[in-house]
């Protein structure tokens, strides 16, 4: 089991570095879209790669962030009722929901993405719209973000059940946290990063 754990690290470590780095993208997008705006506002004028250039770092941000969003914990789950089970039931749940749901639809999307992909990139296909982006480039995400989501899926499924077999400490309190709590980790991770 810890050669399985080492795995969970290094994936962790990888997400974790990507999650980071391409958030900053929400920056960018941020300033694309004002620029854009304003662009179109002032000067009566805007680019149709402007604008897909958006909608591809949105991608680039959502489907490359996913991971590192499941690694910390933080993907959508009906806290009311999530909070009413044990720890165990709720890692139990965690296992079932990883094995049942998540690891199944990430290879679903994998398999019938690369296709997809292939095609795209063999014809160089570029985007209808006049002086657009090409779009095999997006259309890749679609593999990468679930390759990297399903190797996510398999470090939580490790450490679910390290942690259940007692081997490792719970990685993070599933129970609901204040907003204070929340702030403190949240400054306590920006401590260590820095």
């Amino acid at each position: 089991m810890q050669a399985l754990l080492a795995v969970s690290r290094a994936i962790d470590a990888v997400n974790s570095r990507l999650g980071k780095w391409v958030s900053w993208l929400i920056v960018v997008v941020v300033i694309v879209s004002a620029g854009n705006a304003t662009v179109r506002k002032l000067f009566d004028t805007s680019s149709n790669a402007w604008l897909e250039l958006q909608w591809v770092m949105f991608s680039i941000i959502f489907l490359i962030c996913s991971p590192w969003t499941l690694m910390s914990n933080e993907h959508i789950r009906i806290d009311i009722i999530n909070s009413m089970f044990s720890k165990t039931t709720r890692n139990v749940i965690d296992v079932v929901g990883h094995v049942v749901f998540l690891l199944p639809l990430t290879i679903v999307m994998i398999v019938t993405g690369w296709p997809f992909f292939i095609a795209s990139y063999s014809i160089n296909e570029q985007s209808m719209n006049a002086g657009g982006l090409p779009q095999w480039p997006a259309k890749s995400l679609i593999v990468i973000g679930f390759t990297l989501l399903f190797f996510q899926g398999i470090s939580e499924l490790i450490k679910r059940i390290a942690v259940m077999r007692g081997l490792i400490p719970e990685p993070y309190d599933l129970s609901l946290n204040s907003a204070e709590t929340e702030a403190e980790r949240l400054l306590a991770d920006v401590k260590t990063d820095n």
